[in-house]
């Protein structure tokens, strides 16, 4: 299933990516930082949610009180439970 968030709070403005039972495949961010969302885009390609909520929910940007990484680890649970209703 192709899903799409919508971020909050950070410069990447979308973020989207394939879901298939809890692996997660194809992430492509709108905005932000190209060469690091890029890498963590190829880094992430065929890991489950659980592993990538792991890794990256509550990481921070500056100031902020998430970032392009938290976005994402939000958009994949996300998505499992929209999946898994």
């Amino acid at each position: 299933m192709k899903y799409t968030y919508k971020t909050k709070g950070t410069c990447s403005t979308e973020i989207s990516f394939d879901i298939n039972k809890d692996i997660i495949s194809n992430i492509r961010f709108i905005g932000g930082c190209p060469g690091n969302l890029l890498a963590i885009s190829k880094l992430l390609d065929g890991k489950s949610v659980d592993y990538i909520e792991s890794k990256l929910k509550g990481n921070l940007c500056g100031n902020k009180s998430t970032s392009c990484a938290d976005q994402l680890a939000l958009a994949v649970r996300e998505a499992y439970e929209e999946l898994n209703k």
